[in-house]
């Protein structure tokens, strides 16, 4: 496995490259800290509105032409906005790379942002909104962020219509000048690269982006507690929340082990005990979800409303029986499983460069997958049994929907 390449730019652009040279394909991310939490009071979801406006044209192109060079050079792209990022990412053969980064420079500096079109971009994000009222699993998943994370730290980035209704170009373009910046900005690439000319290129494009001084966000502290939402339908979504360790925690992998134990896998606590055993619910899991400084273990469970109380009971019971500790075959179980999605890890550039990325944003460097593996192939069922002893979960945030609210017993 390879090294991990670090370039900074005097701007404070960060360059992260890890080459991959048996692929014939290569990857970018590139992550702008310009995410939900930094929109303004009155306007949630601005940020995904900015996401969507900047590829309608940048640079010499315009919209029609933006996407017809991306066609050309065989670029899979996505972007999307997050709590704390706006990123672009794409996949395309690997003589295409710094090209496709060309484009994105423009996007990144001198989007057109144009009028004519807003009404349209406005549009698309009030469809991504409306596309909730049909997912109730998911509506109960972003309430649960927003219940247990500090705000804005939990805000969901999709905002209401409400505030998008409000939303001006005048907006956009102040997100904009305002929010991107190459100080935070980090550009993940991955696959058969060529480290020298891509530093070089990169250089050029965005070498002389000017810096500007970041305004802050405020942050206060999450309320917390147990919250219904009220719903005529024949089901019950459960989300529960409980406090943990961030990946840049120390003993994160000991945390990611104990979750393993409850979800990963149909061997897995939850999966058997909830969904085999009782035959409870349709869909049961658990995941560790980390931001920079906070983290949690989100919980989802749906079943029918009629048998919602004991599914939340069992579940908590399960969470709670957590701090008994682990056995040797649930953590050998854990492992493999682990150890199997390294393997195909290995073998995607547009997951190794997003995953380069996120850990300079987390940690301030970067670990190759040699490196988490000697992390899993460390864990012991002393070292995380230690662990849930010091770290029981025993605070439960919860959200609920359907038609009847559920008890949490303390």
């Amino acid at each position: 496995m390879s090294e991990i390449l670090v370039h900074q730019f005097k701007n404070g652009l960060i360059l992260l490259g890890e080459a991959m040279p048996w692929l014939e394909s290569a990857a970018f991310s590139i992550s702008v800290p310009a995410g939900g939490r930094y929109d303004p009071p009155d306007r949630f979801g601005l940020a995904n509105l900015v996401c969507e406006m900047t590829e309608r044209g940048a640079g010499t192109r315009d919209s029609r032409r933006y996407i017809e060079d991306l066609e050309y050079l065989g670029v899979d792209s996505h972007s999307a906005a997050s709590n704390s990022h706006i990123a672009f990412a794409g996949a395309m053969p690997a003589e295409n790379l710094l090209p496709a980064i060309e484009i994105y420079s423009d996007v990144l500096r001198k989007p057109h942002l144009p009028e004519s079109q807003f009404e349209d971009a406005k549009k698309v994000c009030y469809q991504e909104v409306l596309s909730l009222e049909d997912d109730l699993a998911q509506q109960v998943m972003l309430e649960l962020k927003r219940l247990h994370y500090p705000e804005p730290l939990g805000r969901s980035p999709l905002g209401t219509l409400k505030d998008l209704s409000s939303a001006t170009l005048h907006d956009v373009q102040t997100h904009h000048k305002t929010r991107f910046r190459p100080e935070g900005t980090l550009i993940g690439v991955a696959g058969n690269i060529d480290w020298h000319r891509l530093v070089e290129g990169v250089e050029q494009l965005l070498g002389d982006w000017e810096s500007r001084p970041l305004p802050e966000i405020e942050i206060t502290p999450s309320t917390g507690g147990v919250q219904h939402l009220t719903q005529d339908c024949q089901q019950t979504h459960i989300g529960v929340a409980y406090p943990t360790v961030p990946y840049r925690h120390p003993d994160y992998y000991k945390a990611r082990g104990a979750v393993g134990v409850l979800s990963d896998g149909m061997s897995s606590r939850l999966f058997a005990e909830i969904r085999e055993k009782r035959g409870l619910c349709y869909t049961v899991y658990a995941s560790l979800h980390s931001l920079y400084d906070h983290a949690c273990v989100l919980a989802y469970a749906g079943t029918s409303a009629d048998r919602a109380q004991e599914t939340l009971s069992l579940l908590l019971k399960e969470f709670k029986r957590m701090k008994d500790g682990i056995s040797e075959a649930e953590l050998d179980r854990l492992k493999v499983q682990i150890r199997s999605n390294l393997v195909m890890q290995q073998e995607s550039s547009r997951s190794r460069a997003s995953a380069i990325a996120g850990d300079w944003y987390h940690l301030g460097t970067t670990r190759t997958l040699a490196e988490i593996q000697r992390q899993i192939d460390g864990l012991s069922v002393n070292s995380i049994n230690e662990y849930l002893e010091s770290h029981p979960p025993q605070t439960f945030d919860v959200v609920t929907l359907g038609p009847n609210a559920l008890e949490v017993s303390p």
